[in-house]
């Protein structure tokens, strides 16, 4: 065998254990994007990891953000200040209360196409305001996709 027919025969053994490889999960651009419904808690979170281009209604101050988790019942917001897409069904969020004094991180991870888990993962608790005290919401809170896009529905 010569040199030359020895390198073709390596390129062709590359190029084709290459091409058995599995490609890597295609992430479509509205997994995490839209708007998402806990009823239990009468809460949601607005969310477009992609473009994060949301203004948090009355505190547009802060400026534009991936999204953030409100409530139906109160003014106050937790606000999402980073996101990063782990793969093409987890999203790892750094999440603040309004006032900046709370902080903590959290992975929302889609569990089919409408059905997404918010699991906080360490830091301060998220907490709602009920009958003019705070409560304490569950580590792990489930969220219903309700549209795609991200224009309040409120």
């Amino acid at each position: 065998m010569t040199k030359k027919t020895t390198i073709g025969i390596v390129a062709l053994l590359f190029a084709t254990l290459a091409s058995a490889q599995k490609p890597a999960a295609v992430l479509d651009s509205t997994t995490f994007r839209g708007y998402f419904s806990n009823e239990e808690y009468n809460i949601y979170i607005r969310l477009d990891a992609y473009t994060q281009n949301i203004l948090v209604p009355q505190q547009e101050i802060y400026g534009k953000l991936p999204g953030f988790l409100g409530d139906h019942k109160d003014s106050r917001k937790w606000l999402f200040t980073n996101v990063e897409i782990v793969d093409a069904s987890s999203l790892s969020i750094d999440i603040i209360n309004d006032y900046g004094s709370e902080d903590l991180n959290a992975t929302l991870t889609r569990e089919n196409d409408s059905t997404f888990v918010l699991k906080q993962e360490a830091g301060s608790i998220l907490k709602i305001a009920r009958n003019r005290k705070w409560v304490k919401l569950p580590k792990k809170l489930t969220f219903i996709k309700k549209i795609e896009g991200y224009k309040d529905e409120e």
